[in-house]
């Protein structure tokens, strides 16, 4: 059972606009961090290793396995919309940094390139070119596009 502290119930009482999250400290950890979107709870930490206490994912674990099922969700849908047999989908992702010094076109040497690497494995009867239809289907998910995109995120403090 979940306990949840009084910002926590807060949050809920606010309630949540569609399309929208709330995210609150747990109260019970360092970093654990309660995430509601209006019907469902997850929780988000830090591990161990970085002084959380490991109850969930690291945000960066919860950025690749949004785009994970993004990917996959996507592909479902296309394969199922082709009648294509395919079976399962698995979706691999790491975060990674290289560094300008690996940049031969960068303007700075001190700056990280972001990366994510991703693996897809389609189980199913299908050929090399539905494939290799699926893989460029896989680039066009909506999580992908966002990350690929130009994102302006305006914060703001409560009054």
């Amino acid at each position: 059972m979940t306990t949840i502290n009084p910002g926590a119930l807060q949050a809920l009482q606010l309630g949540i606009d569609e399309g929208s999250v709330i995210v609150v400290e747990r109260g019970d950890g360092k970093f654990t961090q309660m995430m509601l979107d209006g019907v469902h709870v997850l929780l988000a930490d830090e591990p161990r290793d970085a002084g959380g206490d490991d109850r969930g994912p690291s945000p960066y674990r919860l950025l690749l396995m949004a785009l994970g099922a993004c990917t996959s969700m996507t592909l479902r849908l296309y394969a199922a919309r082709k009648s294509w047999p395919v079976e399962r989908i698995t979706v691999r992702l790491r975060h990674f940094r290289d560094y300008a010094a690996d940049c031969k076109d960068c303007e700075e040497k001190n700056v990280a390139l972001e990366r994510i690497e991703r693996v897809i494995d389609i189980e199913g009867k299908i050929d090399d070119a539905q494939r290799q239809r699926l893989l460029e289907i896989a680039e066009k998910c909506p999580v992908h596009r966002t990350l690929e995109s130009r994102v302006k995120i305006e914060s703001r403090l409560m009054p």
